[in-house]
């Protein structure tokens, strides 16, 4: 189900406490009843303290949950979907009610601390909680009984059917599904109430252990449930997907490639029906015999129809799992057949081949046994293969390799992994559309080093995926829409500027940005070098991402964003009193007055002598710099270690200064006075300073304001704080260019001269 408000009230299973109240409260000792139900449907929850005098109510949005104060005895009353009464067993005198009211507040925000997963998105039963299976749902209960099959999926009071449909079709692949529930669990000997599964997340497998705790209602799982009362592993596994992404109620909506995925490690692929290729019954026959896993959808074009029902009696916006093809003999003609089920365990096609349709007396018993067709409402069915593909839009495949499912061959395929970020302010760029930022986004340089075998082509799969946006739910995070760009490699080993996009197409790319986890697609180009420039389609915007690429021939891959480099120039020597130009002498005149008899500039004097000149200069914006920045421009300049600027360390600072502020004014480039945090990128490479993305935006956090603007004050605190940690390290290195080695005295001794 992709559609439906997300209820966000928690319980604590109804679990019991007893407290002694703290003095002066004028309460007794007192037990708190259970909890209020687990969710609230487009609703919220009041709770009203009834005192001796009227106390306003506390009215609290959906996200927490008022558990109760050690103070008083509580009471939950469910009425209908609006509100629970909290009712205090003694009379609070008037002088205490404020600080009461504080200290509810206080007790309200931490009890969010302790909510349960539970979230039910239809309406909540009352008499609900956590039950353990091995002692109080039933007395013989089984992990797996009978064999893991797709008839132990029924769909309960959670709006997730497309992880239902993904898990179904995973019961298809009995290899696959071993990887992901080791089946070497049961209730028996040596049981110890926990259970572990295995899920593929961004190239890696995790381990998730969970109780044997599920959330009921009158004694019934009110969740994912096998047909078999006794039987857990579809239920537990729904708990441990639950895990992994932050609580039930994250699991409402979505896509079933989303979790196939997430079963397989696979390769996303999706074909609309309407716009399938000729051969599609092959592709979905072959996709079967592979052990892919397959789901199909119906779309809707608004909110209102959502699980509405067909006259055929297909669910709108609902997720199905494709289990088989076939063909059958019917009246002389061989007719293309697909079996769907629906992970409800109810509800099916009441079209041609529907379970009790006139068709199927014309075909033999034995013929009916090899589809293993019965006329049961148990949610699965047959259909015409015409009629799916007249009534289904979508269906998605998760292959387990890159392999087409329109070619014979199977290949070996290799793959490798970029791990990334999207920031705003330093890599969040967007498309192709906002030049101006597209530029600043991760570029990845792929190396295509030969062609196919017996082509001159190189073919290559690339998929994007977006991280954690389902568990990042509950914090308001969306998924975003994503895609990528592929362009000819000009030669260079470095990021690539804004000019370059500006006069270069690229040569492939996603077929469209949209808001799906993972983007993928299947390309052929000739062997060389490229750049992917992997992006969301609005600038700004933030997530992690990982990118894969498969090719059939061994790829090389590099981050272009991943090195640093520093050139800085050398400082010049001091030039002689007696063979100094006019304009030097001049400028030594200048410094007597300054800088008095002792001939140094303090750390005071530079602040009163930068924030002078500085302020006449019109066509910058400029705060006033600090002591602290010019103590930090000493520390820098101050090759004497006195703490003061003698005159050529002035002047090599003064020749310095005036280079950064023509380089600030040159990539200010809409005479703003100020410089935005993507073009501070080139800014820095153009000052001698080539950094990684993370080092980035580390600047771009420290330096830049909310709107990822830099004025002159913050950029000449980052070059000067770029160029006294680059001398430090130039100073320590020992000749090692990489690395420097330091005890925890020279380690403090660096970072105080930083």
């Amino acid at each position: 189900m992709k559609a439906g408000a997300a209820g966000r009230t928690r319980f604590l299973g109804g679990r019991t406490w007893t407290h002694s109240p703290p003095p002066g409260l004028g309460l007794t000792r007192t037990q708190c009843l259970p909890g209020p139900p687990s969710s609230v449907h487009r609703g919220r929850w009041q709770e009203r303290l009834l005192t001796s005098r009227s106390v306003p109510p506390l009215t609290y949005p959906m996200g927490t949950s008022a558990l109760a104060h050690p103070t008083w005895q509580v009471a939950f009353q469910f009425r209908g979907k609006k509100r629970t009464k909290l009712f205090c067993s003694n009379k609070l005198k008037q002088s205490r009610e404020a600080s009461f009211q504080r200290t509810l507040e206080s007790e309200m925000r931490v009890a969010v601390l302790f909510s349960s997963l539970i979230r039910h998105s239809r309406s909540p039963p009352s008499p609900g909680g956590w039950a353990n299976l091995s002692r109080e749902i039933v007395k013989n209960p089984e992990f797996i009984l009978g064999g893991a099959t797709r008839t132990d999926i029924c769909q309960g009071e959670l709006g997730d059917c497309w992880l239902l449909a993904a898990i179904a079709s995973l019961t298809l692949n009995q290899k696959a599904l071993a990887r992901v529930m080791p089946p070497d669990q049961t209730f028996g000997p040596g049981y110890a109430g926990i259970f572990h599964f295995q899920f593929w997340q961004h190239s890696e497998w995790l381990d998730v252990v969970i109780d044997d705790r599920l959330p009921t209602f009158r004694d019934r799982l009110v969740f994912l449930h096998s047909a078999d009362h006794n039987e857990f592993w579809s239920a537990l596994l729904e708990k441990a997907y639950a895990k992994l992404n932050g609580s039930y109620e994250a699991l409402k909506g979505g896509s079933a490639i989303e979790a196939m995925e997430d079963f397989t490690g696979g390769v996303a692929e999706t074909f609309l029906t309407k716009e399938a290729p000729e051969n599609f019954y092959e592709i979905l026959e072959k996709a079967l015999s592979r052990g892919s896993l397959l789901g199909c959808s119906i779309d809707t074009r608004n909110a209102a129809e959502s699980e509405a029902r067909t006259p055929f009696g297909l669910i709108k916006g609902h997720a199905y799992t494709v289990t088989g093809i076939d063909q059958v003999n019917f009246r002389g003609q061989k007719i293309e057949l697909i079996r769907v089920r629906n992970p409800w365990g109810q509800v099916e096609w009441n079209g041609s081949w529907s379970d009790s349709s006139p068709e199927w007396p014309s075909v033999g018993p034995a013929e009916q046994k090899r589809l293993c067709h019965a006329a049961l409402d148990d949610g699965e069915f047959w259909m015409a293969f015409k009629d799916f593909k007249a009534h289904f839009d979508k269906v998605e495949i998760c292959n387990l390799t890159p392999d087409a499912l329109e070619e014979d061959a199977v290949h070996k395929w290799e793959v490798t992994v970029h791990q990334g970020s999207w920031v705003r302010g330093s890599t969040a760029g967007g498309c192709r559309n906002f030049l101006d930022t597209f530029w600043t986004n991760p570029q990845i340089k792929l190396s295509l080093t030969e062609g196919d075998e017996g082509q001159e082509e190189c073919t290559f799969l690339v998929a994007l995926m977006q991280k954690d946006r389902r568990k990042l739910k509950r914090f308001g995070a969306d998924v975003l829409t994503i895609g990528y760009a592929i362009y000819q490699c000009p030669g260079k080993d470095q990021h690539l500027d804004k000019d370059f996009f500006r006069y270069h197409a690229s040569q492939a790319r996603s077929k469209t940005f949209i808001n799906l986890r993972e983007v993928s697609d299947r390309f052929k180009l000739p062997p060389g070098e490229y750049i992917v420039i992997p992006s969301t389609f609005e600038p700004h915007q933030e997530a992690d991402f990982c990118l894969r690429i498969f090719s059939e021939k061994k790829a090389i891959t590099r981050d272009l964003d991943g090195h640093v480099d520093i050139d800085l120039p050398e400082p010049p020597k001091p030039t002689p009193p007696g063979q100094e130009t006019e304009e030097e002498q001049q400028f030594r005149a200048l410094f007597e007055r300054v800088a008095g008899e002792d001939m140094e500039v303090t750390a005071e004097e530079l602040e009163y002598i930068l924030n002078a000149v500085l302020q006449k200069k019109k066509n910058i914006k400029f705060k006033k710099l600090s002591l602290i920045s010019c103590k930090n421009i000493i520390s820098l300049m101050d090759t004497s270690c006195n703490g003061k600027l003698e005159f050529e360390e002035f002047k090599v600072f003064w020749d310095r200064l005036k280079q950064w502020i023509n380089l600030f004014l040159q990539f200010d480039a809409d005479r703003s006075g100020t410089m935005s945090s993507y073009e501070l990128r080139t800014a820095l490479r153009a000052a001698g300073f080539q950094l990684s993305s993370r080092l980035l935006q580390l600047v771009v956090l420290r330096y830049a304001d909310e709107e990822l603007q830099l004025g002159f004050d913050d950029f000449l605190n980052c070059l000067v704080r770029l160029e006294n940690a680059s001398r430090v390290f130039q100073a320590i290195s020992a000749g090692n260019k990489e690395f420097i080695h330091l005890n925890i005295n020279e380690f403090i001794n660096l970072t105080m001269n930083i």
